[in-house]
């Protein structure tokens, strides 16, 4: 059993890696849960470093060690079950649930969870596009790249985002760009890299900031558009 703040820290380091295969510094985990480096260091030092879930070396990082991988994904697991379940079952919408999910996470029962995912039928991926990790802890991501990195030209259907903050949602939301939307890479602006779109629902023009959160499957021989 591991308190809220443990795992939560743990589950921001996971996050927080999923890019990169360095160590995660300390002022990188202060900007993603939105506290100071001094208590970063702190709840490092004398908690998650003393029951053996990260390694630790001042100045240059922290890492999960294979135990608090294990928590950090059982976290992720009950996070995107609970919002499968939010979605599908009480109609939420999908920039509505991650608050919500964020306090089920913490709900330590894994019949519970194991329950409420037969009952979904076994999703593999919640509303955002984040695979949701099996029981045996294996996370299996789809190929996938981002929506930054197309050419015009490429056709690519959304999978998802990396940032399910509210603001990015209802954006895409109101631009018509959910999973499971095909979109066609019409131009790509020198000044800003910008990007015009072309979807079932018209062209859409949209920002670098927006291009660098949005996960997408690339469409081969011209499918969909």
């Amino acid at each position: 059993m591991y308190s809220t703040i443990e795992e939560n820290y743990l589950k921001a380091i996971l996050m927080l890696s999923r890019d990169t295969e360095d160590p995660i510094s300390t002022s990188s985990i202060a900007r993603e849960l939105d506290v100071n480096a001094a208590s970063v260091t702190d709840m490092i030092q004398k908690r998650l470093l003393r029951k053996g879930l990260v390694d630790y070396q001042a100045y240059k990082g922290v890492r999960l060690t294979e135990k608090g991988s294990r928590v950090a994904v059982t976290v992720v697991r009950r996070h995107r079950i609970w919002e499968v379940f939010l979605v599908e079952k009480l109609h939420y919408d999908w920039e509505e649930v991650h608050d919500i999910a964020e306090q089920l996470e913490h709900v330590q029962s894994t019949d519970l969870i194991d329950r409420l995912d037969d009952f979904l039928g076994h999703p593999v991926v919640d509303p955002h596009g984040g695979p949701i990790p099996g029981k045996d802890g294996q996370m299996r991501v789809p190929p996938r790249a981002l929506l930054s990195s197309m050419q015009p030209g490429m056709k690519a259907r959304i999978l998802g985002v990396r940032d399910d903050t509210r603001e990015l949602l209802s954006f895409l939301s109101a631009n018509d760009l959910l999973p499971g939307t095909d979109i066609e890479v019409l131009e790509v602006f020198s000044f800003d890299q910008s990007v015009r779109l072309g979807t079932q629902h018209g062209e859409k023009t949209v920002s670098r900031q927006v291009t660098d959160q949005v996960y997408v499957g690339v469409l081969e021989n011209g499918e969909g558009c």
